[in-house]
């Protein structure tokens, strides 16, 4: 019997495959990418045409092993890597870090691990993409060559640690350079002049809105505009001149492409990118669900399509005329509006079954990962049926030759909403009398005017981010949680509640950066550099032209910094911990292995300590102070600062609402 090997991308995956291919198949995982550039070196040189030089990353000795073991006994070898730009990169490695020339290989990608998405890749096998690959492998040199040039220089003119990156120096410049504007921002003074109008034979009066005169519209910009307005209508009756009634409707929402569902998670559901991403990759490896063992729950997590394959539309089509009518479905799923990127190739995120409801799985999933499949179920559900449909009233008021108009919309026909409600679909607290009509004269109950100043603009969220990034063609599905948590992760940006803050180390690089290397900030530069990856993709572009028209640049620019810059002296962060040796109040250092506390007073005090972020909540057991820790395999966890004599311990964060119980 042919023997035939499976090899994947992650393990999780292995289990899942295995039980849908079954005794004829081997099914084994590369974890991740088996070789790389050397750490030790750029790994490439404009002398040797810069042609990378890959090694076999440390500690994949075992796992290529295993892998070779098995290749030697297969007939066939399918390489099953994720379906996207890297997934193939990881698949050519494999293919020569396993010498596989003299094999039967076949190159197969599922959008879903389902038994149908699964067999069908199987009977279409195909070659490994080099275009993908290129694509890939360009994207891997220009991000070292930012990396590996400018860090060295960040350490030697700031701090060491610091680290510069293709798209996370971009990001950071997109946050300063809102820190900017809201610390240059001028309030403006304005004025909204609101009345309550009594209806004849009605107890709750209409709000009105000032519009302006019968002229045309009229902004209030100081007090006396408002006089000015509040004489003109002493005393003077309000009669309705005019009743426009009509429909509108809202229609429903695109499914879930990576960018849509990291800010909706962010809105909803207060998940971070790096959060939401995790869970989806759960959610996409496969789960155990009784009766069904570890199956899929949704398509490919990382993909800028909104489209849908034909059989999942009949089937949600299906399953919408039996759940809620007929009448609920769309009669054409909507088509994103945006150009095409290489990543359209895919689906949006789906559910793979629509049958395996949120209520079906409820008791099968962790709070958290259920939440975000209900999240994309519903908003999958919703995307396929049809708009929520409104019926709307506009009234205006005269008084004199001063114009008010009030507005109102009741929905008829909720459509989409059974399912799902966007965050800024309010209903409307305001019902217009049915008595209104036109020559109707009105009595003003009360005048309501208020004083009002125009907000600077938001600080940037990790869900408003995103949005941004993917609206200005920066990075790619892949690289948004990456991005953010990079730049967290070095307190370039530090977050409050759900707000991201430039700190002044973040300040410092960014200025350097933009000092020093003002294309790899500028935002349209960045946006082309992404462009012509995808021309690699699409093979209209040589990958080794980009790079060569990239790095002497670059080489020039940092040789410039190097003799030109200054150096930037930065404070460490203080602690409010103080040292049992000196008394000093210890900093907080940023090492390999993440942030420690070191005495200000070294070398004289050489006294280090661990670094653990307080969470603002007291240990219900003792009433010290509960800290984020983690395991040694890097899971995230909370327990008391005072341990190990106090052991208090808890995965999901303490509520603040628990402080002193």
């Amino acid at each position: 019997m042919a023997k035939n090997l499976v090899i994947l991308e992650s393990p999780a995956k292995v289990k899942t495959v295995k039980k849908i291919l079954g005794a004829n198949y081997e099914v084994m995982a590369s974890n991740g990418h088996v070789r790389d550039l050397p750490k030790s070196q750029l790994g490439f040189s404009p002398e040797n045409d810069y042609e990378p030089k890959y090694i076999t990353i440390r500690g994949k000795g075992d796992i290529l092993a295993a892998l070779r073991k098995e290749v030697k006994k297969a007939d066939k070898i399918y390489l099953a890597t994720d379906p996207d730009r890297e997934g193939e990169a990881i698949s050519w490695h494999l293919f020569y870090a396993l010498k596989l020339e003299e094999k039967k290989v076949y190159r197969i990608t599922f959008n879903e691990i389902t038994k149908n998405a699964v067999k069908e890749a199987l009977k279409n096998p195909r070659e490994i993409d080099q275009k993908l690959v290129d694509a890939q492998q360009a994207r891997r040199m220009l991000d070292r060559m930012v990396g590996y040039r400018i860090s060295p220089l960040l350490w030697t003119k700031i701090k060491r640690g610091l680290s510069a990156g293709r798209v996370q120096s971009v990001a950071l410049r997109i946050i300063c350079d809102r820190e900017a504007a809201i610390e240059a921002f001028e309030p403006k003074e304005y004025w909204s002049f609101d009345v309550k109008l009594a209806v004849p034979g009605e107890k709750k009066p209409i709000l009105a809105g000032y519009y302006g005169t019968i002229e045309g519209k009229k902004e209030l910009g100081r007090k006396e505009d408002v006089l000015e307005v509040q004489t003109a209508i002493q005393n003077a009756a309000f009669q309705v001149v005019e009743i426009k009634k009509g429909h509108k409707e809202k229609k429903a929402p695109l499914p879930f492409t990576t960018s849509t569902l990291q800010q909706e998670a962010s809105k909803h559901l207060n998940f971070s990118t790096q959060k939401t991403m995790r869970l989806a990759q759960q959610l996409y490896e496969g789960v155990d669900i009784k009766g069904e063992g570890t199956v899929g729950l949704i398509t490919y997590l990382r993909t800028d399509s909104t489209r849908i394959s034909e059989e999942a539309s009949a089937k949600a089509a299906d399953y919408i005329a039996k759940q809620y009518g007929q009448e609920y479905l769309a009669q054409e799923t909507g088509k994103r509006k945006t150009e095409q990127k290489i990543q359209d190739a895919h689906e949006a995120i789906r559910p793979t079954e629509i049958g395996r409801t949120p209520a079906h799985v409820k008791d099968e999933l962790p709070r958290d990962l259920f939440r975000l499949y209900q999240l994309i179920w519903n908003r999958f559900v919703a995307s396929q049926m049809c708009s929520a449909k409104y019926e709307t009233i506009s009234v205006k008021f005269q008084a004199e030759k001063q114009i008010f108009t009030a507005a109102a919309s009741r929905i008829l026909f909720g459509g989409y909403q059974s399912v799902y409600h966007l965050e800024d679909e309010k209903e409307e607290k305001q019902i217009l009398s049915g008595k209104l009509e036109k020559g109707l004269k009105l009595d003003c109950e009360e005048e309501l005017p208020a004083q009002h100043f125009t907000q600077p603009p938001a600080h940037y969220t990790e869900a408003s981010l995103v949005h941004v990034l993917e609206e200005l063609g920066i990075g790619r599905p892949s690289t948004y949680a990456p991005t953010i948590t990079t730049i967290l992760a070095r307190r370039y940006v530090t977050k409050e509640k759900k707000n991201l803050y430039v700190t002044e180390l973040g300040e410092a690089v960014n200025k350097m950066m933009i000092e020093a290397f003002p294309s790899i900030v500028d935002v349209n530069f960045t946006a082309n550099m992404e462009a012509l990856l995808d021309s690699i993709a699409e093979g209209s572009v040589k990958w080794k032209n980009v790079i060569s028209n990239f790095y002497p640049d670059l080489d020039e620019a940092v040789r410039d910094a190097e003799k030109l810059l200054e150096n930037v002296k930065i404070a460490d962060e203080e602690s409010d911990e103080l040292c049992e040796f000196c008394g000093r109040r210890m900093v907080i250092k940023y090492g390999p292995h993440g942030s420690f506390l070191a005495c200000p007073g070294f070398p004289e005090c050489k006294n280090t300590k661990p670094y653990f972020e307080k969470i603002g909540v007291p240990c219900p057991k003792c009433g010290k102070d509960i800290v984020i820790r983690k395991t040694k395999k890097g899971r995230r966890y909370y327990g008391c600062i005072d341990n190990p004599d106090c052991d208090y311990m808890v995965w999901q964060r303490p509520k603040t609402e628990e402080k002193g119980k």
